[in-house]
């Protein structure tokens, strides 16, 4: 059974114990350092943000690992960011023109470094899944400058997130995900190891809610104006009450620098996603066996009808719950258990949302005849997320 993100995090979700730097708490002295993480009470604004970074950078923390030499990502793909850096460890490597000048050349050793913050006292934290992917552990760094080893719980590339572990404290500062999506046009902070420096904070608004980027994810992200760069992957964009509103995971950046367009993965998301990790170290979702795309205006005309929203069947997986239940290429779903569909990209969300076994019922469009059938979802299986890319 898949726990809330109330049951993973301590029954004082609202609080985080704030540590005089150097000094750990004792047992009796526990229960007096617990205070509340940035509750300003709505509004905030600049006037608030010194208060709100010195509350929540304690949770904030910078993560590094070692990754893949081939997993490097290419210049051109300008939505990635916080791939291994471009001057990887040289440990071993010839001097050019030395004795070793000839010999095959010893392993790179490649170091991905991004951002990550804590949930819980106990040391579970949420970062970014491609930068721990490659190793079972990370290293953390506090933002009181102190290290630790983290053991890596779980990853999803679909979503893009991941959950590490820190053994050994239960006195960690921790900030709570947000219940609430965010307005377009509320203030963020954002926190995190922007070039590998340690704790840095920029400020922004929320852009836009419910962005498609069509990275390959089912995900629609929230945009912000805040500069988020390299190393900032994985960290936290908070509301003015130091609530987690995103997980910043991507920024459209044709020159590799920050122009102001970055995106977040909403707290919804985090909230769907980290428990899961928590408890079996995947995502389990559902599938329907089939690739759908958004019914655009041209392919309403196409199919001769009008004011159309949905989702159109593109191609069907040979015995796959689709094929099974009948439905076709070229079929329109518009409606979900009763609720109506406005794009591919809501409906994949909501099906990887379901858990798989479960029957769900469809109302489509065939030769423009109404029609409705039932689906039981399989499990949809883990998929590596392809790189993201829009046009420059």
């Amino acid at each position: 059974m898949v726990t809330t993100i109330a049951s993973m995090i301590a029954s004082g979700a609202q609080t985080e114990i704030m540590n005089p730097p150097g000094q750990a708490p004792s047992a009796d002295r526990a229960a007096t350092l617990m205070r509340q993480v940035a509750d300003t009470g709505g509004g905030g604004g600049p006037g608030k943000f010194p208060d709100l970074a010195e509350k929540v950078g304690p949770a904030v923390i910078g993560v590094s690992s070692k990754a893949a030499p081939n997993s490097k990502t290419l210049p051109d793909q300008p939505l990635e960011f916080d791939t291994p850096d471009e001057s990887p460890s040289k440990k071993g490597m010839p001097a050019p023109g030395g004795a070793d000048q000839g010999k095959a050349p010893k392993t790179i050793e490649m170091i991905t470094i991004g951002s990550g913050f804590f949930i819980s006292p106990d040391g579970f934290a949420v970062t970014s899944s491609h930068i721990v992917e490659d190793d079972d552990t990370a290293e953390i760094r506090t933002n009181d400058g102190k290290t630790y080893t983290a053991k890596v719980v779980g990853t999803d590339s679909l979503s893009g997130l991941a959950l590490i572990k820190v053994e050994g404290r239960n006195d960690f500062s921790y900030v709570k995900v947000a219940d609430q999506p965010p307005r377009v046009g509320d203030w963020v902070l954002t926190a995190g190891n922007a070039f590998g420096l340690g704790g840095t904070v920029t400020a922004g608004i929320v852009s836009a809610r419910e962005r498609n980027i069509e990275t390959g994810s089912a995900e629609d992200f929230i945009q912000i104006d805040a500069s988020i760069n390299k190393g900032d992957s994985g960290g936290p964009s908070f509301d003015a009450r130091g609530e987690v509103i995103g997980v910043n995971g991507m920024i459209f950046s044709p020159s590799g620098g920050s122009v102001g367009v970055a995106f977040a993965i909403p707290a919804d998301t985090v909230k769907a996603v980290i428990p899961q990790l928590k408890d079996k170290g995947i995502v389990t979702r559902g599938s329907i066996g089939a690739r759908v795309q958004s019914v655009t205006p041209d392919l309403a005309d196409s199919l001769g009808v009008n004011n159309v929203r949905g989702a159109i069947v593109a191609s069907v997986q040979d015995n796959g719950p689709a094929a099974k239940a009948g439905l076709r290429s070229g079929d329109v779903i518009t409606s979900l258990e009763g609720e109506p569909i406005k794009n591919a990209n809501e409906f994949s969300r909501k099906i990887h949302a379901m858990a798989p076994g479960a029957s769900i019922r469809l109302a489509m469009l065939r030769d423009r005849q109404e029609n409705s059938l039932s689906v039981t979802l399989s499990q949809l299986p883990n998929q590596p997320k392809p790189p993201a890319r829009i046009p420059r």
